[in-house]
């Protein structure tokens, strides 16, 4: 009798024992297969922040997001202008982002500051090309063919009227008419890129009035929000001085005598006169503008010839000449390769050149 009592109790358990092993089994089974794929989106490699995901074939950058924005303003058919200036700028967003990756992973950035400047960044970004959803897009396909003034619009009455008031005076010439133009559009996009980092703070500001957090956590989150607000003040310095400047030239016309013609190096260059650098300092200042001014002159020639190509590569494209087609492609491509290459140049110099004046303007202020 005990016997059979023992028999009976191991083959209960022996069942027991194999129901819990199909169940374990039917669960790693039907697990999704991404759990265990290596680089998944749950893996190590992909939230590791001292790892920055590798770019796959075919994709433009190394991270997701920023290559759906690209795919994004490929859909909306933007000119390759406006394209390689996207490009430029998503690069950037990408080089600060996974430098900030290696940051935190060492420990660095406790108060969330340079966390916090990226996410206002690329809200500029997706504002600036309208992809953020909203109707309203700031930047119309930009066509140096083309580049006339009828359809574009500076959304300010007072800039609008400088502009009238500057083309009837007969005080410039053709190509001083459309040098002005590009400080007006220059002045215009300023503006718009300070309304985003304002609304970007007033929003910061309103959650964190409704936030109940400990003392220590506030004193961070202050400290964030002041470096906005110095990031803020900066921005309107450079639209009153710019605003300033406009409305001197459409009253009394361009100065033979004046050194700079870009309107991001004049901006740079006034900005350095008030900042806190020795005449020595200024002086080299001034000749680092000069080799930046020709950096950027150099970047819009490639920007033309990029948009001329593109243009007759649409015509060849009708003719149906595979020949003459594959050339058009092949000197497009080479175009479009070195406009991104400049661009990118020219965007880093510029972020160099305005940290340096920032920081001579913080010491001002001490």
């Amino acid at each position: 009798m005990a016997t059979t009592r023992r028999y009976r109790v191991r083959a209960l358990g022996g069942r027991l024992l194999l129901r819990l092993l199909l169940v374990l089994g039917l669960g790693l089974l039907w697990a999704p297969s991404s759990v265990f794929a290596h680089g998944s989106k749950y893996s190590r490699e992909k939230n590791e922040p001292g790892a920055p995901p590798k770019r796959e074939s075919g994709t433009e950058f190394r991270m997701e997001k920023l290559n759906q924005l690209w795919e994004k303003a490929k859909r909306l058919h933007f000119s390759p202008v406006k394209m390689s200036e996207l490009n430029v700028d998503l690069k950037m967003q990408e080089k600060d982002e996974l430098n900030w990756k290696k940051m935190k992973a060492e420990g660095l950035d406790d108060d969330g500051e340079k966390e916090a400047k990226l996410v206002r960044n690329f809200n500029v970004i997706l504002a600036k090309y309208g992809l953020d959803g909203k109707k309203d897009v700031q930047l119309k396909n930009t066509n140096y063919i083309n580049d006339g003034t009828e359809n574009d619009v500076l959304d300010d009455p007072r800039l609008e009227k400088l502009w009238n008031k500057a083309k009837t005076s007969g005080k410039f010439s053709s190509e001083e008419l459309d040098k002005l133009w590009r400080e007006f559009k220059h002045h215009k996009e300023k503006v718009h890129e300070y309304n985003v980092l304002l609304e970007t703070v007033s929003r910061t500001e309103e959650s964190h009035k409704n936030v109940i957090s400990p003392l220590e956590e506030n004193h961070v989150k202050e400290d964030v929000l002041h470096s906005k607000h110095t990031e803020l003040k900066d921005k309107l310095r450079s639209i009153n001085q710019g605003f300033d400047r406009l409305r001197k030239v459409s009253h009394q016309g361009y100065d033979t005598n004046s050194e700079f013609e870009e309107p991001r190096v004049i901006d740079l260059w006034d900005m350095a006169k008030t900042a806190n650098f020795t005449q020595k300092e200024l002086d080299s200042f001034r000749e680092e503008l000069k080799h930046f001014e020709a950096k950027i002159e150099k970047h819009h020639h490639y920007q033309k010839q990029l948009e001329i190509s593109h243009q007759k590569l649409k015509h060849v494209e009708g003719t149906g000449d595979k020949e003459h087609l594959s050339r058009n492609k092949e000197k497009y491509a080479m175009l479009e390769e070195k406009t991104k290459e400049l661009g990118y140049k020219v965007k880093k110099h510029l972020q160099d050149l305005s940290t340096r004046i920032s920081r001579g303007l913080s010491h001002n202020e001490l």
